[in-house]
């Protein structure tokens, strides 16, 4: 299937129709988009990854600037964990998780610490470099074997440029070929579109505030083009007053981690609420959503939203000793669909404050949803929204909704229209069967088919409707290939 809402098409075998992602649903009548924050409050954060005992590699502390991704059954991680060395010396680190909340540091035996390989330390570059950070890409059908996991890092041993490493399980890793002239940024994102791999992370050459997310862009993985596409900015350009601090104002903190759902690329950006007096101690920084449909341009939904909120973050009531430190998130690269729930991975800043990984949690994809709103004016037509152009390529298809707030005085119902806004006959709002609330509710028509060829390309209209049309809430659309025996 493709679906028609940008120049880069792609054919994939499901999409996601999000509220937030108004290039696959452009046309709105009558609805609202309500985005939905996490946040942990007083008493309420979740740690699932702290430091280690002492004279573990990770004892001191416990810093993201890492990775997440899922490896067959499993969630690996990989973090950034600090001991008590004399010196700053962050090692990547290695914890595994079934859940995404209990995870296992096993002892791997590869790099040695403190007299010691009885730990969890990964081997790059021999741990003997200070590593900044690291993103890990992983690419299961990659034909070459020894290139399956790959990763961007930033490594003292070439500062400020970073390094290009890969490996065939993850564990153990060697070192690309080193090409002159790598971009030097601060990354927290990586993924994969269209055959070209993209970066995002802050830094790059454009002119303005010095955090900015800008996107880089490989074929190989190996080659990063030093020119980068500067994808999202918060900050002012003229005629309007730019702040003269490095620090200081509205920025974009270390570009994005990226979660590609195949038609639309999520990004949680670290949101850089820079200080008057220029001062980073003073920094706040939460985490905000980006959406793109081309992995190069990003746009927010609902500008300065806060989707993880920083706020009380590792606060406690007493005994606990009160935490004067500014509140401040950074972000790392890793989304995961685990069960009935989203789950995503994310620490503190600074990292000499990072006192271990964080877990944000939603309903499975309930990130924001479009809610049936009052209108100003009268009018025969539901309160509705139409979707871009799908082009089925000769496959049977069917669609199913995330959806909650369904009860007998209040109801959602599905038209399957044709390219040019005109109803299909048998998939219409009429022939619609009830539905039932849930994450994943099939959408079924009377004459009892999925969506065939025959139908071409098409467009989905979802109509609010009932005596309480502004109960549902709408959290998502999937079509994807159906199954016929």
């Amino acid at each position: 299937m493709i679906i028609k809402n940008n120049p880069e098409q792609i054919s994939t075998d499901q999409i996601v129709l999000f509220p937030f992602d108004d290039y696959s649903i452009p046309f709105q009548h009558g609805v609202r988009l309500q985005l939905v924050p996490y946040r942990a409050g007083v008493d309420r954060t979740q740690i699932v990854v702290r430091p280690g005992p002492p004279g573990a590699p990770d004892s001191a502390r416990v810093i993201y600037y890492g990775s997440v991704h899922r490896v067959g059954d499993e969630l690996w991680m990989w973090y950034l964990g600090h001991g008590d060395d004399d010196s700053w010396h962050q090692r990547v680190c290695f914890a595994k998780s079934r859940d995404g909340y209990s995870w296992e540091k096993p002892e791997l035996g590869l790099v040695e610490y403190n007299g010691s390989s009885r730990n969890n330390l990964v081997d790059i570059q021999g741990g003997q470099y200070h590593i900044q950070a690291c993103v890990v890409y992983y690419e299961p059908d990659d034909p070459d074997p020894a290139r399956r996991f790959k990763a961007i890092i930033e490594t003292s041993k070439y500062s400020p440029k970073f390094a290009v490493m890969f490996s065939k399980d993850g564990l153990q890793w060697h070192e690309a070929e080193r090409h002159p002239n790598p971009p030097s940024c601060e990354m927290s994102g990586v993924t994969k579109f269209n055959g070209c791999y993209y970066l995002s992370a802050h830094g790059g050459s454009h002119i303005g505030p010095t955090r900015q997310m800008v996107m880089y862009a490989s074929y190989d993985f190996e080659h990063w083009i030093e020119a980068s596409c500067l994808g999202f900015r918060r900050g002012n350009i003229p005629p309007r007053f730019v702040v003269p601090g490095a620090h200081q104002g509205e920025q974009v903190h270390l570009g994005a981690a990226l979660w590609n759902r195949g038609n639309v690329i999520l990004g949680f950006y670290g949101q850089w609420h820079g200080p008057e007096n220029n001062d980073r101690r003073h920094v706040t920084m939460d985490l905000g959503l980006v959406v793109s449909n081309d992995a190069l341009h990003y746009r927010e939904p609902i500008p300065d939203f806060q989707m993880v909120e920083a706020a009380e973050d590792d606060f406690e009531h007493l005994p606990t000793p009160m935490n004067f430190k500014y509140a401040a998130l950074m972000q790392g690269q890793g989304f995961e669909n685990v069960g009935d729930e989203t789950l995503f991975w994310y620490a503190p800043w600074p990292e000499q404050l990072s006192n271990g990984v964080r877990i944000a949690t939603w309903k499975r994809d309930r990130l924001g949803y479009f809610q049936a709103a009052d209108m100003n004016r009268k009018t025969e037509q539901p309160r509705h929204v139409i979707s871009a152009p799908i082009d089925l390529e000769g496959q049977p298809c069917i669609v199913a909704l995330n959806v909650d707030g369904l009860s007998e005085y209040s109801q959602v119902t599905l038209d399957i229209l044709d390219e040019h806004f005109q109803p299909i006959k048998g998939y219409t709002g009429e022939d619609c069967l009830p539905l039932t609330s849930g994450f994943h509710q099939t959408v079924a028509w009377k004459n009892g088919e999925p969506l065939h060829e025959r139908n071409g390309t098409i467009r989905i209209r979802l109509n609010y409707t009932g005596i309480r049309p502004e109960d549902p809430k709408v959290y998502a659309i999937y079509v994807k290939k159906a199954r016929i025996p």
